[in-house]
Order: structure tokens, then C-alpha cells, then sequence
């Protein structure tokens, strides 16, 4: 782990800290190329790079407000009540509302995409990644305003694994890729060969 966890919930907000904090989640820490988090949707959604923006823009709104949602609720009524061991069913409950949110939103504004990411957008809810945000933060102790930037962070990390994959995925439909590697089997190739060049990323911010 690059970042040493903070001491208490309440530490000020340090400059290098954040930074160390932005670079661990998009690159060292990748929650899907490192840590193998949130890969349904990353196989699934990254087959046309539209959708693939669509799909990050969605997760980083989920997992920023899931993270104020489910750091609030932790500190401020679960601990107090010592109701702790209940962290991962308020988690999901928040997540899914959420999730609801997004499909409402999308489904008025934007029809277009909502019919592209189809099965994908309701499944946002299982994405383990934003449960692994909403639960790292807190094992970590991260303030209030670490957990925002960490969750900021991490979806963009996740959106950029998302885009490159898309891209990747893009460009091979033109190649002459033999019948039996053509789809998921390829997808799975190019993210393991990916997955081993964030590994370049190791020792990055300290």
C-alpha cells in the first residue's frame, strides 16, 4: 500500500498527503487493474468508447456521493450507536439508492445512452469497486475530505482503465485476430497485459 493510514478521522488536510492519496487510486492502486475490482462492467461496458464515458462518468458520480453518503452515516449514526457491524448493509442501501438516481436521471436526459449501457447501469449496484471504496475509507480513517478525493480518484481511475480498454478493444476490430481469441477472451488478454503495465506504476508518489 503506498499510503500509511491516518492516525484519527479528524487530521487536517495536507497538500502531499492528497497527492499521494490521487496517484495511489488512479495508478498504483487501480481498483480495477490492480486490485480486480468492478471487472464486470470493465468487460462488459467497454466494447465502444461513448459508452465506456458514459459508464465512468456514472461510477465516479455514484462512488463520490456513496462515499459522502456512507461516511456520514458510519461516523455520525452507526459508530456513535455502536451499530458498526452493520457498515456493509447501510453501504449497499446507499448504493443502490443512488444507483436508482442515476437510472432516473439517465433514462430523462439522456435515452441514448441509458439504452447502451442496459444490463450494465443497474448492475453499477454490485460494482465492487464502490462498495471497496465506501469500506476502504473507513478502514483507512480517512477525514471526510480524503474520502471525497480518494473516491474522486478512484472513479477516475476506473474511467481511464474503462476508456483505454475501449480504445484498445476499438482498434482490434479491425485487426485480424484468429476466431477462437475474438471477444471476451481477447478482452480478458488485453487486461492482464494492461493490468501488468500499471504494475510500472509501483513506488509512484513515495
Amino acid at each position: 500500500m503506498l499510503l500509511a493510514a491516518p492516525s484519527s478521522g479528524n487530521q487536517g488536510f495536507d497538500l502531499g498527503r492528497m497527492m499521494a492519496i490521487i496517484i495511489a487510486a488512479i495508478f498504483v492502486n487501480n481498483f480495477v487493474l490492480s486490485r480486480f475490482l468492478g471487472i464486470c462492467p470493465f468487460i462488459g461496458v467497454s466494447k465502444q468508447l461513448d459508452s465506456a464515458i458514459g459508464m465512468g462518468a456514472a461510477v465516479i458520480f455514484v462512488m463520490t456521493l456513496a462515499t459522502l453518503g456512507s461516511w456520514s452515516v458510519y461516523n455520525m449514526l452507526l459508530v456513535p450507536l455502536n451499530l458498526g457491524y452493520l457498515r456493509t448493509i447501510a453501504f449497499i442501501l446507499i448504493i443502490a439508492s443512488l444507483v436508482q438516481l442515476v437510472e432516473m436521471i439517465l433514462q430523462k436526459f439522456s435515452p441514448s445512452l441509458y439504452r447502451a449501457l442496459g444490463i450494465f447501469l443497474p448492475l453499477i449496484t454490485t460494482n465492487c469497486a464502490i462498495l471497496g471504496v465506501a469500506v476502504l475509507n473507513i478502514d483507512e480513517k480517512y477525514s471526510l475530505g480524503y474520502s471525497l478525493v480518494n473516491a474522486i480518484a478512484a472513479g477516475i481511475g476506473f474511467t481511464l482503465a474503462l476508456i483505454l480498454m475501449a480504445g484498445l478493444r476499438q482498434r482490434l476490430e479491425l485487426a485480424n485476430v484468429p476466431p477462437a481469441l475474438r471477444g471476451k477472451p481477447m478482452a480478458f488478454l488485453i487486461a492482464g497485459v494492461m493490468s501488468i503495465a500499471f504494475l510500472g506504476f509501483a513506488g509512484l508518489g513515495g
